[in-house]
């Protein structure tokens, strides 16, 4: 078994635990992967260079992947289990979100990593795959940073839909999962890094989806300014995602959908 069998037998309490947060729906598993499987993928994460998409913008410098081919068979091997239905309907389960998927692509499950000074701001994840034409729900991500430091930093931080704290900061540590609900109550993202040469911030994501139903309002991937940034980014970054999302709607009106899908993947 690839997944560590007490979240299993806990499934109870996980299940309560997800249900009563708020405002965002979220629970931390340590341990989620089997020892020996969680030390496979960090002994064989691809190095830094190796990753294909680059992402270095205002808002954020990291890179990330997901040509599960070019990698260990360990990494394949999580994806698969992540695909199967006795996962998607543990995952369903937990969240109380029936028939849960997950495609075999890059909306579906790959790697990040960044170095020194590697970010994220704080952003809401779009909910609508336009490949697709599903609604996207859930995140998982599991950590994979083994020895890491408190004064690394790089704490996943899950703020206020208001913006006003930051509600939970959750170290990423070896083997610990991370799964919550994708929608304009998880603003969420991390601080810039301070990390020694060698070191890496590392991660597994996975993403799932819904059939469109009931409660669906489309909302697009967007950064959000935290309270402490300073004016001049705070301007830039409003500025930058109003263009970016009305540039969108424009293609959009004209049937042209937006190349950049990595918009998508920037957790």
């Amino acid at each position: 078994m690839l997944i560590n069998p007490i979240h299993i037998e806990a499934l109870s309490k996980i299940k309560s635990d997800f249900a009563n947060k708020s405002p965002c729906k979220f629970i931390i598993l340590d341990e989620f992967l089997a020892a020996k499987v969680a030390d496979k993928l960090y002994l064989n994460f691809p190095s830094i260079d190796s990753l294909k998409v680059k992402r270095k913008s205002l808002n954020e410098n990291k890179v990330e992947d997901y040509h599960f081919e070019r990698w260990h068979p360990v990494f394949s091997e999580i994806r698969d289990m992540i695909q199967s239905n006795s996962f998607l309907d543990l995952m369903s389960k937990i969240t109380g979100i029936p028939k849960l998927v997950t495609p075999n692509n890059s909306l579906g499950s790959g790697i990040h990593q960044g170095g020194d000074g590697s970010f994220v701001d704080v952003h809401i994840d779009v909910n609508f795959d336009p490949e697709s034409q599903m609604w996207r729900r859930i995140n998982l991500l599991i950590y994979l940073n083994k020895n890491w430091k408190k004064e690394y930093g790089g704490d996943l931080e899950i703020w206020s839909p208001d913006m006003s704290k930051c509600e939970h900061s959750i170290a990423p540590l070896f083997n610990r999962a991370v799964i919550f609900l994708t929608d304009e109550n998880s603003p969420h993202g991390y601080e810039a890094i301070k990390i020694p040469e060698g070191e890496s911030r590392k991660s597994f994501y996975s993403y799932f989806y819904t059939e469109i139903g009931e409660g669906f309002k489309y909302s697009d991937s967007r950064f959000i300014p935290r309270p402490n940034d300073g004016v001049l980014k705070s301007i830039l970054t409003k500025v930058k995602e109003t263009l970016k999302i009305q540039s969108k709607r424009l293609l959009k009106s004209f049937g042209i959908k937006s190349l950049d899908f990595q918009d998508k993947n920037k957790n």
